[in-house]
C-alpha cells in the first residue's frame, strides 16, 4: 500500500514538472528555427534537392557516421560471437524452379535498384541505408534459393573496409580544407555541381557519401546474413 502511495505522488510530481514546462511554450507557433534555417537555405549550401538527406548527410553527417559505425559494430559481435564454430550451410533442398528462376531474373535489378536508392538519395526519398539493405535483400533471395551459394566473403571484407576508411577520408580532407570535419569541399570550394541543382551530377559531397554508405550498409548486412544462415557443424 505503502509503494503505492509513493508510486501515486511521484507520478503527480512528475506531472506537475512537465505541466510546467510546457505551459511556457506557446501554444500554435511555430518553434522549429532550425528547421526552417535548412529548409531555406537547403540548395544554397548543400546543392540538394531532397532536403532530409542534406540534413542526414551534410548538416549532421557526424551523427550519420556514428550510426554506420553503429552497424558496424553490431556485424563485427555476430562475427566475433561465431568466428570460433566451424559453421556451414545445411540446406539441402533447393528453392522451387519459381524462386531460382524469379532469383535468377530478378537479383541482378534489385541490386540495380538499391543502387540507384542511394545514388539518387540527393535527388529523391532514400539515401545509403534503404539502399544498402535493398542490395543485401537480393542477396538473401540467393541464399534462399541455392543450397550451394555463399557470399565472397574476402571481398566483402576488403570492400567494406575500403568504404569505411572513405567516409573518413571524405571527413578528414574536408577537416583539412574547411576546418572541420565532413566540411562539404566539393561543393564550398570546388563549386561542382552549382549550374546543375535537381540532376545527378550535384549535391556536393551527398552523392560520394551515400554511395560510401550505400556499398558499406549492403555488405555488413549480407555478412549478417550470412552469419545467420549458417549453422555449426558437429564434428
Amino acid at each position: 500500500m505503502l509503494k503505492r502511495a509513493l508510486a501515486i505522488i511521484s507520478l503527480l510530481i512528475i506531472g506537475y514538472w512537465l505541466a510546467q514546462g510546457l505551459a511556457g511554450v506557446p501554444f500554435g507557433q511555430d518553434r522549429m528555427l532550425v528547421g526552417q534555417y535548412y529548409l531555406d537555405h537547403v540548395k544554397e549550401q548543400t546543392g540538394a534537392v531532397n532536403a532530409v538527406t542534406a540534413v542526414v548527410v551534410n548538416y549532421r553527417g557526424f551523427d550519420t557516421l556514428g550510426e554506420v559505425t553503429v552497424l558496424f559494430i553490431a556485424s563485427t559481435g555476430v562475427g566475433a560471437l561465431l568466428w570460433r564454430k566451424k559453421r556451414e550451410r545445411t540446406a539441402k533442398t533447393e528453392g522451387s524452379i519459381v524462386l531460382t528462376t524469379g532469383t535468377r531474373l530478378l537479383a541482378p535489378f534489385i541490386m540495380l535498384f538499391g543502387a540507384y536508392i542511394f545514388i539518387h538519395g540527393h535527388l529523391t526519398p532514400g539515401g545509403g541505408f534503404p539502399g544498402g539493405a535493398t542490395i543485401a535483400t537480393a542477396f538473401l533471395l540467393l541464399y534462399m534459393a541455392f543450397t550451394v551459394y555463399e557470399i565472397p566473403h574476402k571481398a566483402f571484407e576488403k570492400v567494406e573496409g575500403a568504404v569505411g576508411m572513405s567516409y573518413v577520408l571524405v571527413g578528414l580532407i574536408g577537416l583539412a580544407i574547411g576546418g572541420y570535419f565532413l566540411f562539404d569541399w566539393i561543393w564550398q570550394t570546388w563549386g561542382w555541381g552549382h549550374n546543375n541543382i535537381g540532376r545527378l551530377f550535384s549535391g556536393g559531397f551527398i552523392p560520394v557519401i551515400y554511395t560510401v554508405i550505400g556499398i558499406k550498409v549492403g555488405t555488413e548486412l549480407s555478412g549478417i546474413v550470412d552469419n545467420m544462415l549458417k549453422e555449426e557443424v558437429r564434428e
